[in-house]
């Protein structure tokens, strides 16, 4: 018997969804199950609807859990059944007055696409079984001729192809962006355009941006996606400008029109090369007037990069904050242990595959712990201290020895020197009090004065500016202020900065005082 309320299929697909998280799949598997849509359920079948060819070629590979899961959440067994609808409008039938007979096979085969699979889970949903249309065929072939006539288009290299969701190590401090990057890189919210990410050096944010690159490149080919760090991108415009072909210019023009997602890296690279930032704000306009897509990162907001003496001017800040805006923070301590655990297993496992001598040890869970405590915040320079942590493992167990906390402590001083001293949000919250003449207790406290306002949100930028620690941190020191004011009081000096110099001017004085500059 037929369950008509739409809503019991719902509630089964996402109780369903809920076991499959437990699984192990991986994150994007489980983004593009949750982009499916369930339309009914009949005689122990449930039938969900997909716009994605990639989506059903992903669900066949793991048909058997699905069910399984499916089974589990009714407490019966279950069937799948999948159905492909392309995007857009179906094709409307002719009237059957006029429709001839090869009218009627044109339209016969243009609606049979978006049919439900039929038989055995593995045979219904298998790769082998789906017969592309001519359409599809064409739209592979002519995918094929736009990547070898775009030059921008370029293989991605082995070390390049590493970096995946699935690599991807998520904490709170990264977790949005991680979300809107795989939702972009599946084609499921549009809205998310462009997508800028932002945050300090080294925290991830490459990983994301080619992230996006690789699973488009395996999941949708026929989608053009170009990744370009800023550098690269002065150097494509200054090169077109100095070509002796007049026609230079508009070829590249032409070419990153021709793109479906455009990835630049580090945008704050642009500041100051006036050609350039003129090309990339009309690349943009472009790309997404034609509903392209348009993922950007830098180490500095979109109003940031509005200010100081290079700063973009206001129409081209409104444009990169136009879409949605992901942050990236300095990592926890939980995120530490967890990079660290996640890339001393990696390393072990890499090694032993690839038979490479002396990461093939083991780092105790203690020593894990221990080396938390010892890193910093770059992530790239924690994936190197685990290198070091791994080889130094390796031969103390060759002496039959254990990795020490002396060992550890030399390995961290080597990548963080100690030279520089660190800035604690106290240095900050101090420099502030003596700039404004106000006490502690009023700075972190709960007084909403007018006069106490701008120290606090000015305190709170600069604890992120120029402190390594997380939004959450920094809230705790400030009398314990939640994410979202936090979040606010940046927000706050960042608008008032790019739109009042009297107070960027008193921002900076502090913030070289800080440092010493002054």
């Amino acid at each position: 018997m037929e369950i008509s309320l739409e809503s019991d299929a719902e509630a089964l697909w996402q109780d369903a969804l809920d076991l499959l998280a437990r699984r192990d799949l991986p994150e994007s598997t489980l983004a593009m199950l949750r982009g499916c849509e369930p339309k009914s359920m009949e005689g122990g079948t449930i039938t969900v609807e997909t716009h994605m060819r990639m989506v059903v070629k992903n669900i066949s590979k793991n048909a058997a859990v699905i069910e399984e899961c499916l089974s589990e959440a009714a407490f019966e067994p279950m069937r799948l059944e999948v159905s492909f609808t392309p995007a857009g409008e179906r094709p409307a039938a002719p009237s059957p007055s006029t429709m001839s007979a090869e009218e009627a096979r044109n339209w016969a085969s243009a609606v049979e696409q978006p049919r439900a699979w039929q038989g055995d889970a593995t045979r219904r949903i298998a790769e082998d079984t789906w017969d592309e249309s001519a359409d599809e065929r064409a739209r592979a072939e002519e995918a094929r001729r736009r990547r070898e006539r775009n030059p921008l288009v370029e293989d991605i290299s082995q070390t390049t192809s590493k970096l995946t969701f699935d690599r991807y190590v998520r904490g709170e401090e990264n977790d949005i962006a991680y979300t809107a990057a795989l939702q972009v890189a599946n084609g499921m919210n549009d809205t998310y355009n462009p997508l800028f990410i932002y945050g300090k050096s080294g925290l991830g944010k490459t990983h994301l941006l080619r992230a996006i690159q690789n699973y488009i490149a395996s999941n949708d080919p026929s989608r053009l996606c170009v990744y370009r760090d800023a550098s690269t991108f002065i150097t494509d415009y200054t090169e077109a400008m100095r070509h002796s072909e007049r026609s230079a210019a508009a070829v590249l023009r032409q070419n990153y029109a021709d793109i479906d997602v455009l990835i630049i890296d580090d945008v704050q690279k642009l500041a100051g090369k006036a050609g350039t930032v003129g090309f990339f704000f009309d690349t943009f306009n472009e790309l997404i007037s034609n509903g392209k897509q348009i993922v950007l990162a830098s180490d500095r907001t979109p109003a940031q990069l509005g200010m100081g003496k290079d700063a973009f001017d206001e129409r081209v800040t409104s444009r990169l904050g136009s879409g949605f805006t992901a942050p990236i923070q300095v990592p926890s301590y939980e995120l530490k242990l967890r990079l660290i655990e996640t890339f001393c297993e990696r390393m072990r496992d890499d090694a032993a595959r690839e038979n490479v001598a002396g990461l093939t040890g083991r780092v105790p869970r203690e020593a894990c712990d221990y080396m938390a405590e010892r890193a910093g915040n770059n992530i790239r320079l924690i994936e190197g201290f685990c290198q070091r942590c791994l080889f130094a493992a390796t031969s103390a167990e060759a002496r039959g020895e254990s990795l020490t906390h002396e060992e550890i402590d030399a390995l961290a001083k080597e990548c963080w020197p100690s030279a520089r001293r660190a800035i604690s949000i106290e240095d900050v919250q101090s420099a502030v009090e003596r700039f404004y003449d106000i006490d502690h207790t009023s700075l972190v406290g709960n007084k909403r004065h007018k006069a106490l306002m701008e120290p606090r949100h000015v305190a709170i930028w600069l604890a992120r500016e120029l402190c390594d620690r997380t939004l959450a941190d920094i809230g705790e020191h400030f009398g314990g202020r939640t994410h979202a004011t936090v979040m606010h009081s940046i927000s706050v000096v960042d608008n008032a900065s790019r739109d009042d110099k009297a107070f960027y001017d008193r921002v900076t004085q502090i913030r070289d005082a800080i440092l010493g500059n002054s």
